[in-house]
C-alpha cells in the first residue's frame, strides 16, 4: 500500500510539535531552577545573526499548521509577526498547531495531491505541487527549526539529549 500524503506529513509534524513542547518545558524548568530571566533565555541564539529560541519554536508551528493552512489557500508566505514572548504563549501556539493537525483528515490531504502551490517571500517565489511543498519545503523547515531550538537549549546548558529531540517515535507495538 502506498504511503498517503497524510501519513508522510502529519505524524512527523505531530512528533516535532511534541518535541518542541518538551524542549520548551525542559528549558522553562531549567530556567526556573536557576532563577533566570525568562526573556533572556527566550531570546537566546547560538550566534548573533541567528533568530532566537522564540522564533525557532514559533516556526515549528508555522511549518506544520501554517503549511496546511497555506495549502488550503494555494500560497505560503512566512508569518513575519513577532513570535510569542513567554513560555506559556509559545506552548499555546504549539498546542493550537497540535489540535489543528489532529483534525486534518487523510481524505482531504489526498485530494490535494498534484495541486499547484506557491511559496512567496518579498520579491521571490517558488512553484510546487502540494506534496512537494509539504515534503520538500515545509517538513525540512519543521525539522530545521526544531533542531535549532534543541541546539539553543542544549547550548544554554539545558540537560537534554538525542532522545529529547526524537520525542515520541512511532515504534511498532507488540
Amino acid at each position: 500500500m502506498p504511503l498517503s500524503l497524510h501519513a508522510a506529513f502529519v505524524p512527523s509534524a505531530m512528533q516535532m510539535l511534541g518535541t518542541a513542547s518538551h524542549l520548551l518545558r525542559k528549558t522553562q524548568e531549567w530556567c526556573t531552577d536557576r532563577d533566570c530571566d525568562h526573556a533572556t533565555i527566550l531570546e537566546a541564539r547560538l550566534i548573533e545573526d541567528m533568530l532566537p529560541f522564540t522564533y525557532q519554536i514559533k516556526s515549528v508551528a508555522e511549518h506544520s499548521q501554517g503549511a496546511i493552512e497555506a495549502v488550503r489557500k494555494g500560497v505560503y508566505s512566512p508569518d513575519l509577526n513577532p513570535p510569542p514572548t513567554t513560555f506559556a504563549a509559545l506552548e499555546a501556539k504549539l498546542g493550537a498547531a497540535r489540535d489543528f493537525l489532529g483534525n486534518i483528515g487523510e481524505e482531504e490531504m489526498e485530494s490535494w495531491i498534484g495541486r499547484d502551490m506557491r511559496f512567496e517571500f518579498k520579491d521571490n517565489g517558488m512553484d510546487f505541487t502540494v506534496e512537494d511543498f509539504l515534503l520538500s519545503f515545509a517538513q525540512p523547515n519543521l525539522y530545521f527549526h526544531a533542531s535549532a531550538a534543541y541546539s539553543i537549549a542544549r547550548h544554554l546548558g539545558v540537560n537534554i539529549g538525542k532522545r529529547d529531540f526524537l520525542g515520541q517515535v512511532r515504534a511498532r507495538q507488540v
